[in-house]
């Protein structure tokens, strides 16, 4: 099988700036990206950097961009990625910085990931054995565990793009992982922390992290976990919390969403609503209004929406 890849370089120490260079190799039919990769550093530039250790989608050190997408490319066949011969185009993870071609720097990675105190820290006095957890009690923590900390849902984050200061949603995965344990004593405080800015509520909901993870860990899925607990907790003191409640109480009553009121229900004190108003006149002259006009009004059919809203709530109280 004849593969072409065109592949992202940048070498630090060298006269060109980021560039891509165009390979073709012959490979097996059953061949994945990574075979490609090793067959142009052994066979024809010896000068390619790529970093890959198992070959087998456990320690997550091959992940990269294939065709923009990050994924481990020890298990991307060739076949899936270009099924007619296309030329495909591998990149370096994002939001991270590039050392050397398609490796990065994983420090970002790591320093996130460390951030929301990745270990158990229990209360009370040691056990005289093991610690003890009911089956049942950890039945929720298996995906989370599953992470093996490729960054691939770093890579494609589109907070981080926007905002660095993000933990991120492998870092946040991982603290549901600690926060709902049952051993840990300091759920609490950890809720807490995760609740600051550029914590937990800043996630958008965007699936790609959720899209691009290979061993299906769901980071969004858990981020939302770690929602719920928090306002279990009372943590509702937060733009996310307000946010939330005033979206699912203006479809409720009126079967669609009032983002003139969404805006300003989701800050908290009245000179941060104030802020707001630049925002508002602009939107306004850009002509970004609502076809229907300033006033928000029910739409035909609303008693049904409202009638899935109270169903729901009646199984959950």
């Amino acid at each position: 099988m004849e593969a072409k890849v065109r592949v992202a370089r940048y070498d630090p120490d060298g006269n060109r700036d980021h560039h891509f260079d165009e390979y073709t190799v012959q490979l097996a039919e059953n061949a994945m990206v990574l075979d490609a990769l090793i067959d142009i550093r052994e066979n024809v530039d010896e000068t390619l950097s790529v970093r890959c250790s198992c070959r087998s989608a456990i320690c997550g050190s091959c992940a990269m961009r294939v065709n923009g997408k990050a994924t481990l490319v020890c298990n991307t066949p060739m076949s899936r990625v270009a099924p007619n011969g296309e030329q495909i185009t591998v990149e370096p993870m994002g939001n991270m910085p590039v050392l050397k071609d398609l490796v990065v720097d994983l420090e970002v990675f790591w320093n996130k990931v460390k951030a929301i105190t990745p270990w158990i820290q229990p209360e009370g006095p040691k056990p005289e054995r093991e610690y003890i957890v009911a089956d049942e009690h950890m039945q929720n923590l298996i995906n989370t565990v599953q992470c093996i900390l490729c960054g691939a849902c770093v890579s494609d984050c589109t907070v981080l793009e926007v905002d660095p200061s993000f933990m991120g949603p492998a870092a946040l995965a991982k603290a549901y992982r600690f926060a709902a344990d049952p051993r840990d004593g300091h759920k609490q405080e950890r809720l807490e922390l995760y609740s600051q800015a550029s914590g937990m509520w800043d996630c958008t909901h965007c699936f790609q992290c959720v899209e691009v993870c290979p061993k299906g860990v769901a980071p969004m899925d858990w981020i939302l976990e770690l929602r719920r607990e928090a306002e279990a907790a009372g943590l509702k003191d937060h733009n996310g919390v307000r946010h939330s409640e005033s979206l699912a109480h203006s479809v409720k009553e009126s079967g669609w969403l009032d983002e003139a009121k969404l805006a300003m229900d989701s800050y908290g004190k009245f000179s941060d609503k104030l802020k707001l108003v630049p925002v508002g006149v602009r939107t306004i002259l850009k002509g970004k209004m609502p076809k229907t006009g300033p006033f928000h009004h029910k739409r035909p059919g609303a008693e049904h929406v409202t009638r899935i809203f109270e169903e729901l709530e009646g199984k959950h109280s």
